[in-house]
């Protein structure tokens, strides 16, 4: 039985191992609000709100998270019994709408606490398979072709098998074109754009098929699921929708 009996919630600083660029921030620390949640019988588990500080990314923040976990969440489910992770879920869900990364970092506590209740491992619980998983990196918008090809290079051979980049106009098709030519085919190779173009970047966007690319994440409006519908029959490289899917009917209307 999945009981909550208190919670600490902490906002912490973490200093980044370099700037990280992206189109639309520039970021040297990330703020990061953390759950620690204990049950009845003294078990303890920590989750990770995924929200960023500034409401950039999306429009919920760190702030905003602290705010609806502290008055509209958290009551709802402290002291509460619940046999599962959902049943947990469906309650926040009949009283709250949005705030989905507040939500999940509950959710992801209760998950956590049901391993443990269980006796077993956490990707256990949650059906995995996997024993061992291949981990990628995203690396910032970097000051020129060359810096970007010496990042990647860097970081495939630190043991990282796949390498996504962030792109924005004018720092796209040549630095990703470098990284290809110096690094070779076998690096797998994706770009994220958060939302930097528009269908008249449609040129630059094709071009890119050329590269081999895994997935071009997000490159139109962040709301937009309709124009990324249409762009993808142009495109040979799949479209990756991030923040415009807040849950699984998006990425259905996405089809």
């Amino acid at each position: 039985m999945i009981k909550f009996a208190h919670v600490t919630l902490r906002i912490i600083e973490m200093p980044l191992v370099r700037t990280f660029e992206s189109a639309f921030d520039r970021m040297d620390n990330q703020q990061i609000l953390i759950l620690e949640l204990t049950d009845a019988d003294g078990r303890c588990v920590f989750s990770e709100c995924v929200a960023k500080q500034r409401p950039n990314y999306t429009p919920e923040t760190v702030d905003t998270a602290l705010i609806v976990l502290k008055k509209h969440m958290l009551p709802l489910v402290l002291g509460q019994s619940f046999t599962h992770p959902s049943d947990l879920v469906a309650l926040i869900q009949h009283h709250v709408r949005g705030h989905w990364m507040a939500m999940a970092s509950i959710d992801m506590a209760a998950w956590a606490l049901y391993a443990q209740i269980l006796g077993i491992s956490l990707s256990q619980a949650i059906g995995g398979v996997n024993t061992d998983i291949a981990c990628g990196i995203a690396l910032g918008i970097q000051s020129s072709p060359e810096a970007l090809v010496d990042v990647v290079q860097q970081e495939f051979q630190a043991g990282y098998k796949k390498i996504k980049c962030k792109i924005k106009p004018g720092k796209d098709l040549d630095y990703m074109a470098k990284v290809r030519e110096i690094c070779g085919p076998e690096v797998p190779l994706m770009v994220d754009a958060n939302n930097a173009y528009t269908l008249d970047d449609l040129s630059v966007l094709k071009a890119m098929d050329k590269l081999n690319l895994m997935m071009m994440e997000q490159p139109l409006a962040w709301d937009d699921i309709v124009m990324h519908a249409q762009l993808q029959p142009k495109l040979i490289t799949p479209v990756c929708l991030d923040e415009s899917i807040f849950h699984a009917e998006h990425a259905q209307a996405a089809k």
